[in-house]
């Protein structure tokens, strides 16, 4: 029986390049079977809507939300506190594993990017931390990793992909326990 999805957060230091990981996992990680859904932190406000829309408009004029849908897609915007991870996760209960951009600072397992002249270490709790994603050849000491943290090839995109593929078939092993 189906709990859920997993949960997985893609994390680093701003610029790090999680948008580009995350956007060459989901190929991956899609033809092996598995429906993702994403969900992104964003440190900032942000625009929901493309500006002129009847959407965006009908938002500027005051509606409390929105929601635009299509025969193949819809899109729902509230204007109201912030949603925590759970409730947005049940916005999509078809998935097998949802990646959270960001969340560095949480407690959900995870996948670090450290890129070259953007960070030198893990910024992550070594306690979530599954594996670090870096094109730096320094060794898992001079990045301040344990011993059960691995460490992959950011361009290996593959090999990302199995470990990622890997825990979900874990999780689900033990959700089913």
């Amino acid at each position: 029986m189906k709990t859920g999805p997993v949960l997985m957060a893609v994390c680093g230091v701003k610029n790090s390049g999680k948008t580009t990981l995350i956007t060459r996992l989901l190929p991956l990680l899609c033809e092996r079977g598995l429906k993702v859904a994403t969900i992104k932190h964003d440190g900032h406000d942000f625009e929901p809507d493309v500006p002129g829309t009847d959407s965006w408009r009908h938002r500027k004029a005051g509606a409390c939300g929105t929601a635009v849908f299509s025969g193949k897609r819809w899109m729902v915007v509230h204007e109201r506190a912030p949603a925590g991870t759970k409730e947005l996760v049940q916005c999509f209960p078809e998935a097998d594993l949802v990646l959270l951009e960001g969340f560095k600072n949480s407690r959900y397992p995870k996948v670090e990017v450290i890129r070259q002249g953007n960070a030198g270490e893990s910024v992550c709790d070594p306690e979530n931390l599954l594996a670090v994603a870096t094109d730096l050849k320094e060794d898992r000491v001079r990045l301040g990793l344990p011993e059960n943290v691995q460490v992959l090839d950011l361009n290996d995109t593959e090999k990302i992909a199995e470990v990622i593929l890997a825990f979900c078939q874990s999780a689900g092993k033990k959700s089913a326990q």
